[in-house]
């Protein structure tokens, strides 16, 4: 098989990455993008059309590839019927599927750097594609169906063999941007095509008379329909509408140009830590094999120095051994030097023995020659081979002497070394023990680093989910977030609403006449006093006779809920300051001062006459506030609605005495009344700091 044609085997590294933007694309919450790019794929998976299908995917990127083909066996293009963004630049595409019409909703197509000859006719029935990019391929000719595409807003044809531009092109009325070879062009003429793409289309429509209109007048209602509808030859509809949706889409484009701008920031600050997290990963290998190379390289030195130690006491034992070998040559060479002594004295008994014979041949000579006798000769015979014998025993014991000697001298040397050899041996094995344990260390302490590696890598990973999980959790409340502040503009317009309904029922009563609206305020106020809280009721009636009069008398009984509420009598009001009533509540300067010099008189005048004092025991209510006059029932008809429910209040958390009645932004919080709210910058409960505080008013 030709090596062009062979199935390129991915690397580890594009295998890891094709897992990680799968499991990326699966988890829950996640965006409608599949990346799977530089993954180095020969086809794409089944994984990535079953994932699109299921998850509903709208972004389908697969750029920077080995792809050959768009469509790997028993995979359909129906199960990408919702991606928007098709993205195959930089691959080895050499034609698209005949049937690509099918992906209806695509928006953006992009083919660069590929290997296309042919577009497919049924690229026409793409009715919401925006932008076609076929750069840097091998076609030759354009289909007429691509006249077909009316939402069609950018087209890049560049470095290609096209020369001539079908006529269709001109029903193309939203198109924007055309980007082409104007030099090689022959259909329009380079000059045409230099002049831009107002030029060029104009050129088109008066060949095919058709009048050109700017592609301004087309796109809104193109985007408006997002492609459903074909746009019509003659624009119309009014101005002022086109503006208003023009501007829309311009904010609504704004927006979604922020958003990407801003995911994409989070994925490269997600890749930024991705990054550091692998250097710093690669780093702990790195000192890990550093470390374990230093192990090694001890453990080799120290074997090496080992080795040299056993190599020395090798030679020191091969030198005791050559001693050893050289005295047992010696003692071997004397015991033969003492033996050849031995088997000469052998020979010289013989010899003696001939001698002996000689002798005796001698002797008898001698006899038959002296004529000595047969009893004398044999006499002394006897006692020539009694010496002779003596002397050979001798010398056969001396002999058997000097070899034992020589034996027991031999297994003495021979034990000597074998006692040296044993302990040589057990030194050894205690060094090579040593050893041993050596390595045995080192292991132990090597899978020890193995283990905390893995653990400082799972603890990595966990790292990695949790700062994941956050990111989708701060989209989460990005979210939540802007749908309260939604909610909140809606509550703003509702009380402007209300605002304007009030403002046009005071309107209503100021027509009425004088009387009727004072009769009319007066019934509210007494409504107002007769629905007072009970407990408020019952704290006025206990308070002193004299200090109700005192604040009645100064006009200032509007203040008697809070005295009541703090409980102060006249004893209390005469040693209180100026500054102690306006920490209760009371703000006028002069008012303080004459509440303060009336109760002092009274106290004075109370021991003075002491008579005068009422009873510890007696405590008088409230008294009874002026009533307004009674009317008709016929007359009175107040446009104020019926009292409804009560409904749960929340009191403020610094003064904890009035209602909460001030709404923080951007935190949302309603927990500080109105007096309280000015001088705060941050909000009580979560420390944010306030933009901007709205009132809430309650309806009666």
């Amino acid at each position: 098989m030709p090596l062009f044609f062979r199935k390129r085997k991915p690397s580890e590294e594009a295998r890891k990455r094709l897992e990680y933007q799968m499991c990326l694309a699966k988890e829950a919450g996640a965006d409608d993008i599949l990346d799977i790019s530089k993954c180095e794929l020969s086809e794409i998976p089944f994984g990535a059309f079953a994932t699109c299908k299921v998850l509903q995917k709208k972004v389908l990127i697969i750029h920077t590839n080995h792809l050959t083909s768009l469509l790997p066996k028993s995979c359909s293009l129906s199960s990408l019927a919702t991606i928007k963004v098709l993205d195959l630049h930089d691959n080895q595409l050499t034609a698209l599927p005949d049937d690509m019409g099918q992906l209806t909703v695509l928006q953006v197509l992009n083919v660069e750097k590929n290997q296309l000859t042919h577009l497919p006719r049924s690229i026409g029935n793409l009715l919401q594609l925006q932008t076609l990019n076929v750069k840097d391929n091998k076609l030759k000719e354009l289909p007429d169906a691509l006249g077909e595409l009316r939402s069609l807003r950018t087209l890049d044809i560049s470095e290609n063999e096209v020369r001539r531009l079908p006529q269709t092109l001109a029903h193309v009325r939203t198109l924007e941007t055309l980007s082409l070879d104007a030099l090689s062009m022959v259909y329009p003429p380079p000059e045409v095509c230099a002049a831009g793409t107002a030029a060029l289309q104009q050129f088109l429509c008066k060949e095919s008379g058709l009048e050109y209109y700017p592609p301004s007048q087309y796109l809104l209602p193109v985007l408006e329909q997002d492609g459903a509808e074909n746009s019509q030859d003659s624009p119309d509809g009014p101005i002022n509408r086109f503006s208003r949706e023009e501007a829309e889409w311009q904010n609504r484009f704004s927006d979604y140009e922020k958003r990407k701008e801003q995911k994409m920031l989070e994925k490269l600050e997600f890749e930024r830590r991705l990054d550091l997290g692998q250097r710093e990963h690669a780093e702990l290998l790195q000192q890990s094999y550093s470390h374990k190379d230093e192990i090694l390289q001890s453990v080799k030195q120290e074997q090496t120095r080992l080795e040299q130690g056993l190599s020395e006491r090798q030679r020191c034992l091969d030198a005791e051994r050559q001693q050893l070998r050289e005295q047992l040559k010696q003692t071997e060479q004397s015991i033969a030097s003492r033996i050849q002594r031995l088997l000469q004295d052998n020979q010289r008994q013989k010899k003696s023995s001939e001698i002996l014979k000689s002798l005796e041949n001698e002797r008898i000579r001698m006899e038959q020659l002296m004529s000595i006798t047969q009893e004398e000769t044999e006499n002394l015979r006897q006692r020539e081979i009694a010496s002779a014998m003596q002397q050979m025993l001798a010398e056969s014991c001396k002999s058997r002497l000097i070899q034992m000697a020589y034996e027991s001298q031999r297994q003495s040397l021979v034990q000597q070394a074998c006692s040296s050899m044993a302990e040589m041996d057990k030194r050894f094995q205690q060094i090579l023990s040593w050893q041993q344990m050596d390595q045995s260390k080192a292991i132990s302490q090597i899978l020890q680093e193995s283990v905390m590696q893995k653990a400082a890598f799972e603890a990595l990973q966990v790292k990695k989910d949790l700062a994941h999980r956050q990111i989708r959790n701060q989209e989460m409340i990005s979210e939540q977030r802007w749908a309260l502040s939604n909610l909140l503009q809606q509550l703003l317009k509702e009380k402007r609403q209300r605002e304007e309904e009030l403002h046009d029922i005071l309107v209503e009563l100021e027509a009425k006449s004088e009387t009727k609206q004072e009769n009319y305020w007066l019934i509210q106020y007494q409504r107002l006093l007769n629905q007072k809280p009970l407990s408020l009721k019952l704290q006025e009636e206990g308070m002193e006779r004299q200090v109700v009069a005192l604040l009645v008398g100064l006009s200032a009984d509007h203040y008697l809920p809070v005295f009541a509420h703090h409980r102060i009598s006249l004893d209390m009001l005469s040693r209180m300051s100026p500054g102690d009533l306006a920490k209760v509540g009371v703000s006028e300067a002069g008012l303080q001062h004459e509440i303060l010099r009336r109760a002092r008189d009274l106290v004075d005048a109370a021991r003075v006459q002491p008579e005068l004092e009422p009873p510890k025991d007696e405590v008088l209510g409230v008294p009874e506030p002026p009533t307004a006059p009674e009317e008709p029932p016929e007359s009175v008809g107040p446009s104020a609605p019926p009292a409804e429910l009560d409904m749960p209040t929340s009191e403020c958390v610094v003064c904890l005495e009035r209602e909460a009645q001030m709404v923080f932004l951007t935190c949302g919080h309603v927990c500080c009344c109105q007096q309280c709210c000015q001088p705060l910058r941050t909000c009580p409960l979560c420390r944010q700091e306030i933009s901007q505080r709205l009132r809430i008013y309650h309806s009666s």
